[in-house]
């Protein structure tokens, strides 16, 4: 049976990736693989030695570095942060809408943003709820691979009390093929509005046991 020695740069590397994210609020995995990758080597050369981690191992330091941390913020913020989606969910109900992303895995910073899936005919449809709520945004085309395929979506931007709303617009007959995760490979973890409700109701019954044993 042969025993691999462990990689202590790729694991340096995810330390260092996950820091970035925590500390400089970057928020692409891609991005933060290649800025720690610098302080080691090339990035190329890295690549070359298999010694650059994947977004799993850098999203597992990322949640061993929040929990570290920030132990007894870290529920009131997920809260404040799932209950502001709620809101979202409930406002884009005639769009479909799914939570996605760290708000939904937990694994949250001061400086996480929304991430919410709508399904619409069209953008402008979401662009007209919008404008009839008084609430500003911004739009910006993103390719995205899904299905095996790049596919230019519409990326709806807003912003509530200082945190990022990031609303991803697909056509309708997509919404049962869901998109692949960039951290496990699968098909992305996503919550509609029930399970949202759901998921909010069972922490704060956790919260009031432990606030009665307290």
């Amino acid at each position: 049976m042969i025993v691999r020695k462990p990689d202590r740069i790729r694991e340096q590397v995810a330390v260092e990736a996950a820091r970035l994210m925590y500390e400089d609020g970057v928020r692409e995995y891609r991005d933060a693989k290649r800025k720690a990758a610098k302080r080691f080597g090339p990035e190329k050369a890295l690549s070359l030695g298999a010694h650059l981690p994947s977004n799993t191992e850098i999203h597992d330091e990322l949640a061993r570095l929040i929990a570290a941390r920030e132990e007894t913020a870290l529920p009131e913020r997920l809260l404040t942060l799932r209950l502001t989606a709620l809101g979202y969910l409930e406002l884009f109900e005639p769009f479909s809408p799914y939570l996605v992303g760290s708000v939904l895995s937990g694994a949250v910073t001061g400086q996480s943003d929304i991430d919410i899936h709508l399904f619409a005919d069209s953008v402008e449809e979401v662009e007209e709820l919008l404008q009839q709520h008084g609430l500003p945004f911004e739009t910006e085309t993103v390719s995205v691979r899904k299905g095996g395929r790049i596919n230019d979506y519409i990326h709806v931007y807003l912003e509530d009390q200082g945190v990022p709303v990031e609303c991803s617009v697909y056509p309708v007959e997509e919404r049962h093929n869901r998109t692949v995760s960039s951290i496990t490979g699968k098909p992305m973890e996503r919550a509609n509005l029930k399970q949202l409700k759901r998921l909010i109701s069972a922490t704060l019954e956790e919260e009031g046991i432990n606030g009665a044993q307290t």
